[in-house]
């Protein structure tokens, strides 16, 4: 069974859900609202475990209840929470507008999650003994870099999605072995809006590139083959929070299984596309049996 570790942010998600979501100064009527733990670093965790991963969470809780919920979720989807701390003071929190139309708008405190600007003892025999380490950007910049270091010097395979959107320095990037960006990430990288060309470019600083493109699919541009472009399947978006984090924790899985991309980015679009049929982050990610029972080569 493929061991993924998983470096990153637990949040709580407070999700409002609404029609239309408002404009600046504009007060909407919402019509639920929901406390759903989240973070992209504990939902690639739980979308990597759900898919059939053994999986090890490397972060921060707060000693609050959110804090209790989130470790709670995490080790009832199967993730080992033994290098999760926590810390003195709140978790994190992901404050969500999420319209009818399956979109959402997001703003983070990152709480407990600031603390995690280091590895701490233990984290890097965690690492080495991993066959992939998942990377963020939700935590301090020193630990991800850190993170991909270790990795790279322990030969384990780092893959890194580079959100929230921010430059990064050449010294994380020649520790990334797969760079997964979503196309708005991308041509925030770039300064390209064509993923194809926004992908050309990122493979001067890295040698494979998986960019997301919602309900468009995936492509995947190497530096000794031509780029593979892959379908996502037509579904009706419920919510499409953690889709992202779905699709890479499902990818991580595939690859560790050393399916072929091609094969490994459909399996993921699969994963991907049941969690924006239901509503939450990772609530929505569906389980191994269920990918399997809709994924078709």
């Amino acid at each position: 069974m493929t061991h993924i570790a998983v470096l990153g942010s637990t949040n709580m998600d407070l999700v409002t859900y609404v029609e239309k979501a408002p404009h600046r100064g504009e007060t909407v009527t919402g019509r639920e609202f929901r406390t759903i733990p989240g973070g992209k670093g504990a939902n690639q965790a739980i979308a990597a475990a759900r898919a059939g991963a053994t999986v090890s969470m490397i972060g921060a809780v707060g000693n609050d209840g959110f804090g209790t919920r989130l470790r709670s979720t995490l080790e009832h989807s199967g993730v080992t929470t033994d290098h999760l701390r926590t810390i003195e003071g709140p978790s994190g929190t992901a404050h969500i507008v999420v319209d009818d139309a399956g979109g959402n708008a997001i703003v983070v405190i990152p709480g407990a999650n600031g603390t995690v600007d280091h590895l701490a003892p233990g984290d890097e025999g965690l690492i080495a003994s991993a066959d992939a380490l998942l990377l963020q950007l939700e935590i301090p910049l020193a630990a991800v870099l850190a993170g991909a270091q270790t990795a790279r010097s322990h030969g384990v395979r780092t893959i890194l999605t580079p959100a929230p959107a921010r430059p990064l320095p050449p010294e994380l990037l020649d520790a990334t072995d797969l760079l997964v960006p979503n196309e708005h990430e991308a041509a925030n990288l770039t300064g390209r809006s064509d993923p194809f060309a926004a992908g050309a470019a990122l493979l001067d600083r890295v040698p494979r590139v998986v960019i997301t493109l919602g309900a468009a699919g995936s492509v995947y541009l190497t530096r000794d083959a031509e780029p593979l472009a892959v379908p996502a399947p037509h579904v009706t978006a419920v919510d499409s929070t953690g889709a992202g984090d779905t699709y890479v924790g499902a990818l991580a899985v595939a690859l560790g299984e050393e399916r072929p991309i091609r094969e490994a980015m459909t399996w993921a679009a699969t994963a991907a596309a049941l969690s924006v049929q239901r509503e939450g982050a990772s609530a929505s990610m569906p389980y191994r049996s269920e990918i399997e029972a809709r994924y078709t080569s």
